[in-house]
């Protein structure tokens, strides 16, 4: 072990004496997982970016597609550098790389739609990526108790950002624009941040909740061992994940950038159809809560298959729905997207254990990755292409049945062999 990770865990330490409250890093972590959830209020942007520079939707929606996609770089990276030192800095870190890419973003002409992919995309999806596992990974080490549920609490903050921040992007963008609108958000993320990092530490080695007692493992269930990533690597269910988790969330991804157009195409007026964006932000965060808790309970297999159906299900309705009925589908369709990024953590930790958890939900969040870049384009490439998104949606419908048909088969990964000194 080098004397930096030494000397960094050491300082940790001071910070986490024994009375330290548990819900501290968590409180921290939700006032920074609010920042992370302007990812999802692009619906917001798209239209006023296409307006303003006259691009098509698939050049503007390459924006998001960007930002979710180097979002999975990022929380490889991060989650690799928090395993091994201490999570403050890699919040810090990426709580100035997401600002900076806001801010640069504001200096986006016509004539360069890829700086906006550059800026706003690459370098805010990076910072992005690098808080969003962290956070993840070090709240789940001070509730081994109630995984799902903290898991749950802690991605629904990012989703409820989105419902936070739509009004402010909304009210700055009419007041002073949307370059502008980038600026003053990247500001806000920085000074957030710098303050939420210096409260997100790790619990002290072989932490436990007071009173708290592990489980015995039931006969026939699953013992849960801390896999490398190498290790994690070598097993069959993690490609059976990653490929789960990008058809599973086809359809959110498909809506979330284009929830405002949705409105206005299925006929609401663009002040009715911003609403659009607020719906999938709700409920979006209340899924990522709601089916996090229900896991625990129902187990994370069983909460997916549910969730894998409902989603081929109303993503189909949304592709002939008209006036108001839109918000009520799209309301559904990202009640099921906020279900997936609630159980898939959990799902994670289950299988791979805890200690390298950062590493290796950044990896499974490869399959996701996937999903931004590809889910956004097709609609986006359907719409400029027939004006509406109906076979888009039926392609997202597929695959999520496909994702349903993945997950069944899904069973935990075999016992590692463990090496002795025998």
């Amino acid at each position: 072990m080098s004397e930096t990770n030494v000397a960094a865990q050491q300082s940790e330490a001071n910070v986490v004496a024994p009375q330290f409250n548990r819900w501290i890093p968590v409180i921290a972590g939700i006032a920074i997982q609010l920042c992370l959830g302007t990812a999802y209020i692009w619906g917001v942007f798209q239209p006023e970016v296409t307006k303003l520079f006259g691009w098509t939707n698939v050049t503007a929606g390459y924006t998001f597609s960007f930002l979710l996609g180097i979002l999975t770089i990022g929380s490889t990276i991060g989650g690799k550098i928090q395993d091994k030192f201490t999570p403050k800095p890699v919040v810090l870190g990426g709580g100035l790389v997401l600002g900076a890419g806001f801010i640069l973003a504001s200096y986006t002409t016509a004539a360069a739609p890829w700086w906006l992919w550059l800026t706003y995309g690459c370098i805010g999806g990076f910072g992005m990526g690098m808080i969003y596992t962290t956070v993840i990974a070090t709240c789940q080490k001070w509730f081994p108790d109630k995984r799902g549920l903290i898991t749950g609490i802690i991605v629904s903050a990012l989703g409820f950002g989105g419902l936070v921040f739509t009004p402010v992007a909304s009210t700055l963008i009419k007041s002073t624009g949307v370059l502008q609108t980038f600026m003053w958000l990247g500001v806000i993320f920085i000074v957030v941040c710098t303050i939420g990092s210096q409260f997100v530490v790790n619990p002290p080695a072989g932490f436990k909740p007071e009173g708290w007692v592990p489980p015995a493992p039931k006969e026939g269930s699953h013992i849960v061992q801390d896999f490398s990533p190498v290790e994690v690597l070598n097993t069959p269910q993690f490609y059976m994940v990653i490929i789960a988790f990008m058809l599973a969330t086809a359809a959110g991804l498909m809506i979330i950038p284009y929830a405002k157009v949705l409105g206005v195409s299925g006929g609401l007026t663009k002040e009715v159809a911003t609403y659009g964006v607020m719906v999938i932000a709700m409920f979006n965060s209340f899924g990522r809560l709601f089916w996090g808790g229900v896991s625990d309970k129902l187990g994370r297999k069983n909460t997916l298959l549910i969730l894998t159906l409902m989603a081929t299900a109303s993503i189909l309705f949304v592709a002939a729905a008209q006036s108001y009925i839109i918000l009520v589908l799209i309301g559904i369709v990202a009640f099921s997207y906020g279900g997936f990024l609630g159980t898939f953590p959990a799902l994670t930790a289950d299988f791979w254990g805890i200690k390298n958890m950062g590493t290796n939900y950044g990896m499974i969040l490869l399959g996701f990755g996937i999903g931004a870049v590809a889910s956004p384009f097709i609609a986006g490439y359907v719409k400029d292409q027939t004006g509406g998104f109906f076979w888009a949606f039926i392609i997202a419908s597929a695959a999520s049945f496909a994702g349903f048909l993945l997950i069944l088969f899904l069973k935990p990964p075999s016992l590692k062999k463990v090496k002795t000194n025998e």
